[in-house]
């Protein structure tokens, strides 16, 4: 039985002006399969190699897959549509599978657009993967659809959701199979090196409220340090893999685990031989200040800190759990253990003013990271952040929630002028860098990495791709009234995903009124046991009585 797997052709002008990105699901999903012995796993990266719809077409004709699997983020959604619409029209009798965060929890949604999806995996893919893919093989499609926990799909005009999937328990019996990747279109542009993102561990015990990830892994699980490193050692080896990020939402939420990974690169000589980075939270950093200098030693070269907003305010509204005066000293303790810093910022929310960007810029130059990166704030229809603030969402075409696109319209600015103002912020700071900073800053190594930042910096600049410019229209300040983002005005809502979010806030609303309520009655059974107890002494002249359970 064949099985294809394709990644969908979106760009955004954001993460890809630091090199191509080797698609890490797919590596982990085939690595699952073949461990069962479905070996005849094709793919195809219709986003590196700009494949477009003729030849995606006249490949897939060509492979004459069984099953034809996607995966999306928000932003790629239409763009993996599009991909499963092109399999329906050449390949019939295959499977189409949409898998990924986006249509998790807005299968009501994808299912009301794309009718032509025979079925969604929600959750972690590879278990889903390989219970479907055995019912392919079977002849048990879709006969036995509804026993496949973890999945959704339209039967007649009804949506079906199955029971949900447990998560993986396991990791470390997953061996990711990275043969699939095409290694030399895979690039990190500031070191010219192969770059790889595997993972050490999957979920977050934070709910900052804009993100979704917490939700998607649902519960936090480390694998064994030492599988990591062999991982590790598997892609510098027979891959040429330079440089690493490892794809954690914060890899060091456990000390001793990374810390073993860490002294086993170093045992294996690995941190000679690749350098690599991290996301991670400001408080990690407090907390391991002793420990810098050993994770630069590992090559631990790149962190990149979710300061993410300049006021306290919003720091308290995203849920951080941090303090502004913490991030700057976290970066300082960085930048003593020679480790790249990135501080990045999120802004575009209501009350987003000039002056408040203004003090983003500021912080940044007073805090003086190697990197700043100013993300619009992107609301994440699955969000609880979103559900707060859904009533000011004016835009609903999920291409432009790309953190690039100013979805959001502060009262105070129109989208324009918010992005006029992140590229004013973005002119100076890198401008003082390259001029007082990058050249002059250290020698080897950091000049090299510095340069080689500002390198992919100005080559996204001028080829109009960094934030979507060229498409967008903006040339600077004087075009900040023309500036035309192109949003789908014809994408709305699915009525069925609605009604969804209406029973989710439903539930929601009921759940917090039996959290106060049970709060209002622990605090009234603590106020009458703080009353003097001036019943009988118990025997041996103690003051506890037997009292009756409380109901």
């Amino acid at each position: 039985m064949r099985i294809l797997f394709v990644h969908p052709n979106y760009h955004s002008g954001g993460a890809e002006i630091a090199g191509n990105w080797p698609p890490a699901w797919v590596a982990y999903l085939a690595g699952a399969l073949k461990a069962k012995g479905f070996d005849d796993v094709h793919f195809i990266d219709a986003m590196t190699m700009h494949v477009s719809p003729d030849d995606l077409r006249a490949r897939m004709v060509a492979l004459q897959p069984d099953i034809i699997g996607v995966t999306s983020i928000t932003p790629s959604i239409y763009a993996a549509e599009e991909v499963l619409k092109i399999a329906s029209e050449a390949i019939p009798n295959a499977v189409r599978l949409l898998g990924g965060v986006h249509a998790t929890f807005m299968y009501r949604q994808v299912l009301s657009e794309a009718p032509w999806i025979d079925v969604i995996a929600r959750g972690e893919g590879e278990e889903i993967m390989l219970a479907l893919a055995e019912a392919v093989r079977d002849g048990r499609w879709p006969e036995d659809r509804r026993k496949i926990k973890g999945l959704a799909y339209l039967d007649g005009t009804e949506i079906v959701a199955t029971q949900a999937a447990p998560t993986v328990k396991d990791l470390d019996s997953i061996r990711p199979d990275w043969t699939l990747i095409d290694w030399p279109h895979y690039i990190y542009i500031p070191l010219g090196v192969r770059v790889a993102i595997p993972n050490m561990a999957r979920g977050c015990p934070f709910t900052c409220s804009f993100c979704s990830q917490w939700k998607f892994w649902r519960d936090y699980r480390v694998r064994d340090p030492k599988a990591v490193a062999d991982e590790i050692e598997d892609l510098v080896t027979n891959h040429q893999v330079g440089f690493f990020i490892l794809a954690d939402e914060e890899p060091t939420i456990n000390k001793k685990t990374f810390v073993e990974f860490c002294q086993d690169l170093i045992d294996r000589g690995l941190n000679d031989r690749v350098k690599w980075g991290i996301n991670t939270r400001v408080t990690d950093i407090y907390r391991d200040r002793d420990l810098l200098k050993f994770y630069r030693k590992a090559g631990l070269v790149h962190v990149s800190l979710g300061t993410e907003a300049a006021a306290q305010m919003q720091l308290d509204m995203f849920n951080k759990e941090t303090k502004v005066e913490e991030n700057k000293e976290a970066i300082r303790l960085l930048r003593e253990a020679d480790i790249f810093t990135e501080a990045q910022f999120i802004v575009g929310m209501d009350n987003e003013t000039p002056a408040t960007l203004e003090e983003t810029y500021r912080m940044a130059w007073d805090w003086q990271p190697d990197l700043a990166n100013w993300s619009m704030y992107t609301p994440w229809p699955f969000s609880p952040l979103f559900q707060e603030i859904k009533d000011q969402v004016e835009v609903f075409d999920f291409s432009k929630y790309n953190f690039v696109t100013p979805i959001m319209k502060p009262a105070a600015m129109t989208r324009g002028e918010l992005l006029d103002g992140v590229m004013k912020n973005y002119r100076r700071f890198y401008m003082r860098k390259a001029l007082f900073h990058y050249p002059w800053r250290g020698t080897g190594f950091r000049r090299r990495y510095l340069l080689g930042c500002l390198k992919a910096f100005i080559k996204a600049g001028v080829g109009r791709t960094f934030y979507d410019l060229g498409k967008a229209g903006y040339w600077g300040p004087q075009t900040k009234g023309q500036v035309d983002f192109h949003f789908d005005e014809t994408r709305t809502i699915a009525e069925a995903q609605m009604a969804d979010w209406d029973a989710t806030a439903e539930r929601s609303r009921k759940h917090k009124e039996r959290q106060e309520a049970v709060r209002a009655q622990m605090k009234a059974r603590a106020k009458d046991r703080a009353v003097p107890d001036l019943s009988p002494m118990a025997c041996g002249g103690g003051t506890e009585q037997m009292r009756e359970p409380a109901e």
